[in-house]
């Protein structure tokens, strides 16, 4: 498979039976095969998208000292402000061209998590950023709930299977600035080769070239999509859930070519987390004599423990 094949939202949400299907099977079997899809029909309307780049591009554009005043130590990142060069991928010694934001989870009803997950963090200088981010938080989070419907009658679950782990989950709205690039990088990319931690990522400003996915023969192709289009791909969480069944593919950004290292470039995936307690442990309808259970029980929050430590967010 050489291009993301791109599938429709409305078809799935619709009354037509036979379209809803069509969605199924179509979504399925891309992340079987490639890992990604470009989805139309998304809760987003132009004016959230335009508005949300407006307040992502004025914070990003903020003196270097104001932005690291929304750095907050001891929580891996997790919200708040991460600055240049600070994330590395798995394996990766050299820091990605990169720095970027978290929105967190909205917590409803629920005092534990409200305890357990870190507050959002406001930004003071802009007093329509949190308002802005959090009405796409919300966009995106419908967004996926509906894909993992989609995805759980692929995978002959109940449809609504993945509902009550996604609810209040510890889901991330993470926009990236890639910041011009001012000199002969030596080893680092603006997003080394990697797979994403989470269930699925939802990500917004794919439009032109810069994002590639690995495909089967282990070639790395253009994934570029539409400016209607948001680009979703399979996580590690989900990968494990379903035994390789849907597939976490590896993916990067790559530098752009010499003549626009004078640009800056904008991208903001919404990583879909389930909340920490729920067990990742392979689904029992994906394992047969030709693919035997190929992961270890654990939970949710175990895993992103551990790979938060691998990414150097989280110390030991």
């Amino acid at each position: 498979m050489n291009t993301i094949p791109s599938v429709n939202l409305s078809d799935f949400i619709s009354n037509n039976s036979v379209r809803k299907q069509n969605f199924v099977d179509a979504i399925g079997k891309a992340y079987e095969e490639i890992g990604f899809v470009a989805l139309k029909g998304h809760f987003l309307d132009n004016t959230l998208v335009e508005n949300l780049y407006k307040e992502i591009k004025s914070f990003f554009s903020l003196p270097t000292e104001i932005k690291q005043k929304y750095e907050i130590p001891n929580i891996g990142g997790q919200r708040g402000y991460v600055s240049f060069g600070k994330e590395s991928a798995k394996g990766k010694k050299e820091g990605d061209l990169k720095e970027f934001w978290h929105f967190g989870q909205y917590v409803q009803n629920n005092k534990q998590l409200e305890n357990e997950y870190p507050k959002n963090v406001n930004v003071e200088e802009l007093p329509e950023f949190n308002k802005i981010g959090k009405e796409a938080y919300l966009m995106l989070e419908k967004t996926a709930k509906y894909v993992l419907r989609a995805l759980a009658l692929y995978l002959g679950l109940e449809e609504t299977y993945f509902d009550s782990y996604i609810y209040n989950g510890n889901s991330i709205l993470r926009p990236i600035h890639y910041p011009p690039i001012k000199e002969e990088p030596k080893e680092a990319v603006r997003a080394a080769a990697h797979g994403d931690i989470n269930l699925i990522t939802l990500l917004m400003g794919a439009q032109g070239k810069g994002l590639q996915v690995q495909n089967n023969k282990g070639e790395w192709i253009d994934a570029i999509a539409q400016p209607d289009e948001l680009m979703i791909n399979v996580g590690d969480m989900l990968s494990r859930h379903t035994n390789n069944k849907l597939k976490s593919t590896i993916h990067r950004v790559v530098n752009p070519p010499k003549e626009l290292w004078g640009t800056s470039r904008y991208s903001i995936p919404f990583f879909m987390h389930p909340v920490s307690d729920m067990k990742l442990n392979v689904l029992e309808g994906c394992i047969d004599d030709n693919t035997p259970k190929a992961f270890k029980d654990t939970t949710a929050g175990e895993f992103l423990t551990e790979r938060l430590i691998e990414l150097g967010l989280i110390k030991k």
